[in-house]
């Protein structure tokens, strides 16, 4: 997702700094990527505008508890669906989302959830079947969800705003069943959920 996400940060025109737990793995997806793009490692100072969370939950998890401090004002995107090891099942209790338990951890950033329905290979192109990949956004922050509607639609990509962090949790069941539906429908991570009207 670091990659997918990255190319369309990068196809808007922004900068990109990517955030390893080592400065190998930082460079081989930078290395992946077209365009000038910074590396760090974990632990470094954290700058930028947006930062995203491009890891599983439970590393998202560590990362928000470990920089809480440096995250404080920022836009911080959690694009996790909080999954069991089988990919069958939500984590997170009934009533809360992944989105909302980083937010916990780091009261004083501002959370977005998006980018968890849509899949690496069609981030990379910005669309499938000739139809720009919708990103669905969830967050109580407004100036931090124009922010992240900014970077998907100079991306090539169309923002739809679903509401306030509350939403986060039908977000995460949504971005479950997509992955659910991957094997019957054969479409390997290459199909996109659009909404039509």
């Amino acid at each position: 997702m670091a990659r997918g996400v990255g190319s369309r940060v990068l196809a808007g025109g922004h900068d990109l700094t990517v955030v390893g737990k080592d400065e190998e793995r930082a460079r081989a997806v930078a290395d992946d990527l077209d365009g000038d793009v910074r590396t760090a490692v974990a632990g470094d100072p954290i700058e930028g505008d947006v930062v995203v969370l491009a890891v599983y939950y439970p590393d998202a998890r560590d990362a928000v508890q470990q920089n809480a401090d440096q995250l404080a004002g920022m836009t911080v995107v959690d694009i996790t669906n909080p999954v069991n090891e089988t990919y069958d099942a939500l984590v997170v209790p009934p009533d809360a989302s992944a989105t909302q338990e980083l937010a916990e951890l780091a009261p004083d950033a501002n959370l977005v959830k998006a980018f968890n329905t849509t899949f690496a290979p069609t981030l990379r192109g910005g669309e499938v079947a000739g139809q720009p990949l919708d990103v669905l956004i969830a967050g109580d922050d407004e100036d931090a969800k124009q922010r992240v509607s900014t970077l998907v639609r100079d991306g090539g990509l169309n923002p739809i705003d679903t509401g306030p962090t509350a939403r986060a949790r039908e977000l995460e069941a949504l971005g479950l069943l997509h992955m659910q539906l991957q094997e019957p429908l054969g479409t390997g991570f290459q199909s996109a959920v659009k909404i039509l009207a």
